[in-house]
């Protein structure tokens, strides 16, 4: 049998998952399941990255050791790719002692053929990176990550980078596929011929870390010891080389340069392909723990599911490039698309089969128009996903679901069924196959993108052979058994309200926030709260209450409850706030009316507008809002005590 391997990065466990993580392993979960139906035996590797001084740090400052913080953030990964159906082969913890040795296996290869030599160093050094910072000087920053560096002394390990610059670029000569997208592999190859100084691949100023051979002070930089991991995880079973390493745009360098020599240098063989993938933007902001504005993948599955997320993050955004990610665009994309779109199809199809066929798929090769259209799509969207297209892949296959559409108005199956005609009921029946049929191909080309609604379409149109089991060379227009019964369900997509998912999304990211800060004891855990529900006055006075004026007020667009604020608090400059209120006061209403806020709230963007506050309200048993007010007049900006 073929064989296919391919990885995710090794993600370094600073965090817990967030929706970049959850991104690239989606993806590679689609190739993954791709390339099965394609009739390979395909492994998918995954992990986590757990040394290095900044997770040294990281442990003590939480007061835990090196390895309680990893073994807490490690089973964080795997959970979250388990919840969200993940087909993980193999997980593989750079603190595995397995993996320990072939990292050292690697460093004594390439020192036999006399590609390493020991050093000493003094200069700049990128906590953050884990990256020495030529040419810096003491506090300058990190070019890569903008942090202040520091200054350390200490003996290293070399390796000789500096001997591999025309070997790389004969590599991206000779393999113009090695690295890609092109952007990526112009920018790989910009950097190669600028010239390559030799690398630092020990530190002897940290502990935590796998030992190098014979040395006791050493320990192996982070990044040799990480690379290493796609060969450790597959060790004895015949799969190296990786066919595909999918990764993020920032660790291009490490993967296409860095890697290949380490593999040159001890003679080893070399991935095939190297694909980084662009960042996910926070509407339209580039997401990052500085700025607090993460999104977390696991409120998103339980309020909108697994598969729309999968869809909605590879048909909105070209694979390669940068993408905008926002909760409105999750629920658009879904109603749109899949209610609207894909789960509207399925269900008057079943809907009508069920009553004008008692349930039973009629008989008929189909429509040629529609056939033909199928097979078409179809193509298209072999060759999309093969180069991981997946944008215009998905497109292809929303070609063939609108012209079925289409198709069934202009036939009128309702119309034709209270014909006795037997033109008209020939008509009648080569509709009905034509659209089940087609339903049937959707589910099969979107299986990749969205497994399990993919599986539960298929068995309701009645299929007995798993979808799984699906082979693309076998798969063609016109398979649909005549006579088959179906088994219609629920609705696969119900349509979703915006505004009330949206919220209930940011609810939960800030539930979740707050648990992960505290996983890895960057807050306090919640203390029950006593019986009486009494707080102290320390408590109360935490808050800070201030009379504002409102200056304007207008919709936020797409928000039936929301209005957007611009409020005079006393500070010389309004702040923006965005309330909850516009069911109960209109916007004209609003302008000059004195209110209470919450002037130390974190601000929250809602809807693209960071809310500098949040406006004090009553809420009546129907859930609608009153404003707190004055009776006398009160100065803007006076505290309330």
């Amino acid at each position: 049998m073929k064989r296919y391997y391919l990885t995710t990065p090794i993600y370094y466990v600073n965090a817990a998952p967030h929706i970049g993580h959850t991104y690239c392993t989606m993806a590679a979960d689609t190739i993954a399941r791709w390339k099965s139906m394609q009739g390979y035996e395909v492994v998918l590797t995954t992990g986590t990255d757990e040394h290095g001084q900044k997770i040294e740090r990281a442990a003590k400052a939480v007061g835990k050791t090196p390895r309680e913080f990893t073994d807490l953030v490690s089973s964080e990964f795997r959970d979250t790719w388990t919840k969200f159906n993940l087909r993980i082969d193999r997980f593989k913890r750079t603190t595995d002692p397995a993996h320990h040795k072939k990292v050292q296996e690697l460093f004594l290869a390439c020192k036999a053929n006399g590609y390493v030599h020991k050093g000493a160093y003094t200069g700049q050094y990128c906590v953050s990176c884990e990256l020495y910072v030529t040419d810096a000087k003491p506090g300058d920053p990190c070019p890569d990550c903008g942090r202040p560096t520091e200054t350390v002394t200490e003996e290293n390990y070399y390796f000789k980078l500096s001997a591999f610059q025309e070997k790389l670029l004969k590599l991206y000569q000779e393999q113009p596929d090695f690295v890609q997208p092109d952007t990526r592999r112009n920018e790989v190859i910009s950097f190669v011929k600028g010239g390559l100084s030799d690398l630092s691949i020990s530190r002897t100023t940290i502990k935590w870390g796998i030992p190098v051979p014979d040395e006791d002070k050493h320990v192996f930089y982070v990044w040799f010891d990480a690379l290493t991991t796609y060969m450790s995880a597959v060790e004895g079973e015949n799969r190296w080389p990786a066919d595909l390493h999918l990764i993020g745009k920032e660790i291009i360098r490490f993967h296409a340069i860095y890697w290949p020599a380490f593999l040159m240098a001890a003679g080893w063989p070399l991935p095939k392909k190297v694909f980084a993938h662009g960042f996910l933007l926070f509407d339209s902001d580039k997401m990052s723990k500085s700025k607090g504005n993460l999104v977390r993948p696991l409120p998103i599955l339980e309020v909108v599911g697994a598969d729309p997320l999968r869809y909605y993050l590879l048909r909105e955004i070209v694979f390669g490039q940068d993408g905008n990610f926002s909760w409105d665009g999750v629920v658009n994309r879904y109603n749109s698309d899949l209610a609207n779109g894909l789960g509207n199809l399925v269900s008057r199809t079943l809907s009508m089969i069920t009553q004008y066929r008692k349930g039973k798929i009629p008989s008929g090769a189909g429509a040629q128009a529609i056939g033909e259209l199928a097979d078409q799509v179809t193509g298209q969207v072999k060759e999309a996903f093969e180069n991981l297209q997946f944008s215009r892949g998905l497109e292809a296959v929303w070609t063939l679901l609108s012209a079925v559409d289409k198709f069934i108005v202009e036939r009128a199956p309702w119309k034709l069924v209270k014909s006795q005609d037997p033109g008209d009921v020939a008509v009648l029946d080569e509709t009905l196959y034509t659209a089940a049929e087609a339903v049937r191909v959707a589910a099969v080309l979107l299986s990749p993108v969205i497994p399990d609604s993919a599986r539960k379409i298929w068995q309701q149109l009645g299929m007995v052979t798993p979808l799984e089991n699906v082979r693309l060379e076998e798969f063609v227009w016109g398979q649909l058994p005549a006579g088959q019964v179906i088994a219609p369900g629920g609705g696969v997509f119900p349509r979703l309200d915006l505004t009330p998912t949206v919220d209930r999304i940011a609810e939960l990211e800030e539930k979740e926030k707050l648990r992960q800060d505290v996983l890895v004891g960057k807050a306090p855990q919640q203390e029950a709260p006593p019986a009486n529900n009494y707080i102290s006055i320390d408590d109360f006075s935490k808050v800070d209450l201030r009379v504002g004026k409102v200056l304007s007020a207008e919709p936020v667009k797409g928000a039936d409850k929301l209005l957007h604020l611009k409020v005079d608090v006393g500070e010389g400059q309004p702040r923006t706030i965005v309330a909850g209120i516009a069911a109960a006061y209109k916007p004209a209403d609003m302008i000059g009316r004195k209110v209470v806020i919450v002037a130390n709230l974190q601000p929250r963007k809602l809807r693209g507008l960071e809310s500098q506050g949040m406006i004090v309200a009553a809420s009546l048993e129907d859930g609608s809002p009153v404003l707190a007010g004055f009776h006398e007049e009160v100065p803007v900006g006076a505290r309330l005590k």
